[in-house]
C-alpha cells in the first residue's frame, strides 16, 4: 500500500494534479472533438479547483457537482470529463474523511447525475439508476478498499512498533540486570573495602589518607551513577539524558575538572555560562565528552600533562567541546572503545568529532548542532 499512501497524502497535490491534467487533455484532444475554448476553460478551471481539496475536499466536491450541472445545462462538450473528475474527488473524499461528509458528497453528486438524466425518465429508469450507481458507487467501493488497506497497514506498523519497543525493553532490562549483578556488585565491594582501609590507616601518612579519600569519593560517585543508569534502563519512560539536568551542567563539568586534577592533571577550564541553557540530550553528551576526554589524557598523556577543557556556544546555537593537552603518548590513543563511543554519541546528534595529534600533544574537538 505504500504507493497509494504516497499518492493520497495531503502534500501530494501536485502529483495528482499532473496525472489528472494529462488524462483531461487526452480526453479533450482525442475523444471530445467538438471541444472549444469554453470547454477547455471550464475543464482547466475545474482541475485547478480540485487542488483545493487538500484543505476542504467536501467543499470542492460540492462546487464540482455544481459545475457538472452547469456544464450539462448549457451543453458543454466535456460533461463526461467533468463526471470523471467529480468521481475522483468523491474517491479522495471517501479516503480521507469520515462517513458523514462522504454521505453528503455522494448524495449531492448522485442528485446532480439524476437531474442531468431527467430527460431519460421514466422510460430508461434502469439505465439511469445504473449510471448513478457507477458514478457514485464505484468511487465509494474503491475508497473503502483503500481505507481498509491503509488501516491494515497502520495496524501492522503499530504492531511492529510494539514489538520493537518490547525488544528494546527486554534488551535494556538484560543490560540493567548484568550491570547490577556484576559491575555494581564489585563496585560496592570496592567502596566498602576502601572505607575499611580509610578507617585502618586513619593515623598513618596523610598522603595515604588523602588518596583513599579521593578513591572513596570517586568510587562512591561511580556507584551512584551506575545505580542511576540501572534505573534508567529499567524504566522505559526515562531516557539516559535524565542523569544530568541542563542547569546543573556547569557544576557537573566543574566536578569533572576537579576529578581530573585529583588524578594529577594540570587542568584549566573555560566554561561558557550559557551552556546551562542547553537541552538535556546535548548537555549529557557534553558531560560525557569532557569525562572521556580527560580520562584519555590521564591514561595516554601521563599524569603530569597540562590539559585545557573549553566548552562554549558558537554561531547558530551549536556547542563546541575542545580538550587539548601537551602530553606524550599520542600514538597509543584510540586503541580502546572510548573514542569510538564518543564518535557514535556525536554522530547520533548530527554533529562532528575530530581527534588527533597536534604540534604539541593531542586535540579532541566536537561540535553538536
Amino acid at each position: 500500500m505504500s504507493w497509494i499512501e504516497q499518492v493520497f497524502q495531503p502534500g501530494r497535490v501536485l502529483a495528482r494534479t499532473l496525472v489528472l491534467l494529462v488524462c483531461l487533455a487526452g480526453q479533450l484532444l482525442f475523444f471530445e472533438h467538438g471541444a472549444g475554448a469554453r470547454d477547455w476553460a471550464l475543464a482547466l478551471g475545474a482541475l485547478a479547483l480540485s487542488t483545493l481539496g487538500r484543505w476542504s475536499p467536501l467543499g470542492v466536491l460540492l462546487v464540482q457537482a455544481g459545475l457538472l450541472a452547469g456544464a450539462d445545462l448549457y451543453g458543454f462538450a466535456i460533461v463526461l470529463a467533468m463526471k470523471v473528475l467529480a468521481c475522483v474527488l468523491l474517491f479522495d473524499l471517501a479516503v480521507r474523511r469520515p462517513g458523514r461528509q462522504v454521505a453528503v458528497g455522494a448524495a449531492v453528486l448522485g442528485t446532480v447525475v439524476c437531474v442531468n438524466l431527467l430527460d431519460q425518465l421514466p422510460e430508461q429508469l434502469p439505465s439511469v439508476l445504473f449510471r448513478i450507481a457507477v458514478v457514485v458507487g464505484v468511487p465509494l467501493l474503491l475508497a473503502a478498499y483503500v481505507r481498509l488497506g491503509l488501516q491494515a497497514a497502520g495496524r501492522e506498523r503499530e504492531r511492529g512498533d510494539a514489538r520493537l519497543r518490547e525488544a528494546r525493553l527486554a534488551e535494556r532490562t538484560a543490560v540493567a540486570r548484568e550491570l547490577h549483578d556484576l559491575v555494581a556488585h564489585h563496585m560496592s565491594s570496592m567502596v566498602l573495602r576502601v572505607g575499611v582501609a580509610k578507617h585502618v590507616l586513619s593515623s598513618g601518612d596523610p598522603r595515604v589518607s588523602e588518596l583513599l579519600d579521593g578513591l572513596h569519593a570517586t568510587s562512591s560517585a561511580a556507584l551512584a551513577d551506575m545505580r542511576t543508569l540501572v534505573g534508567v534502563l529499567r524504566a522505559p519512560g526515562r531516557e539516559p539524558a535524565s542523569i544530568v539536568e541542563p542547569e546543573g551542567l556547569p557544576a557537573a563539568l566543574a566536578s569533572v575538572v576537579e576529578h581530573g586534577r585529583g588524578n594529577g592533571l594540570d587542568v584549566s577550564a573555560d566554561l561558557d555560562p550559557a551552556i546551562s541553557g542547553l537541552d538535556t540530550v546535548r548537555g549529557l553528551a557534553v558531560l560525557r565528552l569532557a569525562q572521556e576526554g580527560l580520562a584519555n589524557v590521564a591514561k595516554h598523556a601521563g599524569p603530569s600533562a597540562r590539559v585545557r577543557l573549553c566548552v562554549r556556544l558558537i554561531e547558530g546555537g551549536a556547542v563546541r567541546v575542545d580538550v587539548i593537552d601537551d602530553g606524550t603518548g599520542a600514538p597509543a590513543r584510540g586503541a580502546g572503545y572510548g573514542l569510538i563511543g564518543m564518535r557514535e554519541r556525536v554522530s547520533l546528534l548530527g554533529g562532528r568529532l575530530e581527534a588527533g595529534p597536534v604540534e604539541f600533544g593531542w586535540r579532541l574537538s566536537a561540535v553538536l548542532p
